[in-house]
């Protein structure tokens, strides 16, 4: 290959780059994704423990057995939402923090038009199926509310996929898919909670590491 061949390919990979960097939000943390997974997991074991029941246990459908729970003097409502909110912001906080320093080891802004883009899309399905989701509890049906989340989450992340990595398409098509699934099996409802919300996570964070950071890593 000339020099001359390789300085115009070494233009192209630097304006396919630019225009890359300046469509969409590429700092995502995938180790952020394990560690959300993580606190998933620990937040569906905090349930199981809660009612006293374990994973598949087909003989105590644990939404049935949340209605009459009462325990750490907290009512079932009481406690789905402070486990929800513990796991909620600690996955926040993991996110924000370790995608803040990869956006600046890259030298990129964290807060502009492209991530305002990015959260407008992903909010609006995410709070639409909270609202829902808290409508659900209201009324009493809790074996809805897994299978819901996971489908409005996958929701969510389908539609913020165009403004970052296409990786997270895939990763919101499996969420719902598994949330369909979820509808059908309501007595599993939170061991597929546990699953998308944990196992995926933690496979899609080490899946983005291995493919997008570490090779940077390695580079600095």
């Amino acid at each position: 290959m000339t020099q001359s061949k390789q300085h115009h390919l070494d233009a192209l990979k630097e304006i396919r780059s630019l225009m890359e960097r300046s469509s969409r939000f590429i700092s995502l943390s995938g180790l952020s994704g394990v560690i959300a997974g993580c606190l998933a997991l620990a937040g569906a074991a905090m349930v199981y423990v809660y009612l006293e029941i374990w994973p598949f246990e087909n003989q105590r459908i644990y939404y049935v057995e949340a209605k009459t729970s009462h325990k750490w003097g907290l009512n079932y409502i009481q406690f789905f939402l402070l486990d929800a909110s513990l796991v909620l912001l600690g996955a926040l906080t993991a996110g924000i923090i370790l995608t803040t320093r990869k956006a600046q080891q890259k030298g990129q802004k964290i807060w502009d038009a492209l991530t305002r883009r990015l959260l407008w899309n992903l909010m609006i399905p995410l709070v639409v199926g909270g609202l829902f989701c808290l409508a659900l509890l209201h009324h009493g049906y809790l074996g809805l509310i897994a299978p819901s989340t996971l489908i409005f989450y996958g929701l969510a992340l389908l539609n913020a996929s165009k403004y970052t990595l296409h990786d997270i398409r895939y990763l919101g098509l499996s969420e719902m898919i598994l949330g369909l699934i979820a509808l059908f099996y309501l007595g599993y409802g939170l061991e597929f909670w546990a699953i998308g919300f944990g196992v995926l996570h933690i496979v899609y964070g080490l899946m983005m590491y291995y493919k997008y950071e570490r090779t940077e890593v390695a580079a600095a």
